[in-house]
């Protein structure tokens, strides 16, 4: 937990400073003339600079047959788009790049993790404004890492795919399906796909730097309001559209159909904010969503609190 604690400190040393004012002094570039952001205390320096969490662009793959050294109940970030062959994306090394730039089918993908809310989220780089390519802040709002385009120097929240601040303000980014699983899921279905290599940076791949984290009483670096309900700030829940599912009762189900959804939990992937190697985390499932036709359906995987803070009046959806 040092780690979090140095971010703590430096967070509130941040948040004395969060104003356009400070902020253009760090970042020329960007139009902070243009924003949706109407409290910039909400917006603190997460401790890295911009680019300290670097993100990566254009990665290498290998065959899923002839990957070693990941354990079996790891997560992936799994994307199947088309025709393209499947590809997985570990979170090993998504916990310390936080987003990958890469293309899939023809189609340009940034795949983004949030460690601090746990959000998950593909995301397709082409906008009216041409295709962009993603780097990570080093800010954050609600605990949500706030990207920004290295085309507009604009800012982005993530777990929304909104600019926030710069030229490209209310620009949305359209989200692709993707779903966390384990490994063993992705390579015993995919034995042929491809799964990302490991990057050339000096990192602990596998090592995770927020141990105890999605135990800790309390979301970190969050002031905002905490969920309704009684429901424990960092359950996950599945956020479709501006519905959660808390992951407990998912869990009771394992199959859950509600709002032209059908929501499937099955054991196997292990937690990567529990312990201090991510293969060794406890076991928290996977989940797939799929329509009406059985189409894979954009969700994201994201703790109660960050819903709550992005989706205020969002809909909960209990057990009966």
């Amino acid at each position: 937990m040092r780690i979090l604690a140095v971010l703590l400190a430096a967070l509130l040393a941040g948040a004395v400073h969060a104003s356009p004012d400070f902020w253009r002094n760090e970042w020329p570039e960007t139009n902070f003339d243009k924003t949706s952001v109407a409290n910039w205390g909400e917006i603190l320096s997460g401790g890295p600079p911009k680019d300290g969490i670097p993100a990566l662009s254009d990665p290498s793959f290998v065959r899923a047959s002839g990957k070693r050294g990941i354990d079996l109940r790891e997560p992936v970030i799994t994307v199947e788009i088309g025709g393209a062959e499947p590809r997985a994306y570990p979170i090993r090394y998504l916990i310390w790049h936080e987003i990958v730039n890469d293309r899939v089918g023809g189609i340009p993908i940034a795949v983004t993790y949030c460690p601090l809310c746990n959000s998950a989220i593909t995301f397709d780089r082409r906008t009216r404004h041409g295709v962009l390519s993603f780097g990570v802040s080093g800010k954050l709002r609600h605990s949500d890492m706030v990207m920004y385009d290295r085309e507009t120097q604009s800012w982005w929240q993530q777990a929304v795919g909104e600019a926030i601040v710069g030229d490209l303000t209310g620009t949305k980014l359209k989200t692709l399906p993707a779903w966390m699983e384990s490994w063993d899921e992705f390579r015993t279905r995919n034995p042929e796909g491809l799964v990302m290599a490991e990057p050339r940076h000096n990192r602990d791949y596998g090592r995770n730097p927020y141990r105890g984290y999605d135990t800790s009483r309390r979301p970190f670096l969050y002031s905002g309001e905490m969920p309704p309900h009684g429901i424990n700030p960092l359950e996950r829940i599945v956020r479709v559209g501006n519905r959660a599912w808390p992951m407990s009762r998912l869990a009771r189900a394992g199959v859950v159909k509600e709002a032209g959804v059908t929501i499937s939990w099955t054991e196997g992937q292990a937690s990567a904010l529990d312990s201090g190697r991510i293969g060794k985390g406890r076991d928290v499932g996977s989940i797939r969503v799929k329509d009406g036709q059985g189409r894979d359906v954009s969700h994201d995987v994201m703790f109660a609190f960050a819903f709550h803070a992005f989706w205020p009046d969002g809909r909960w959806m209990l057990a009966n």
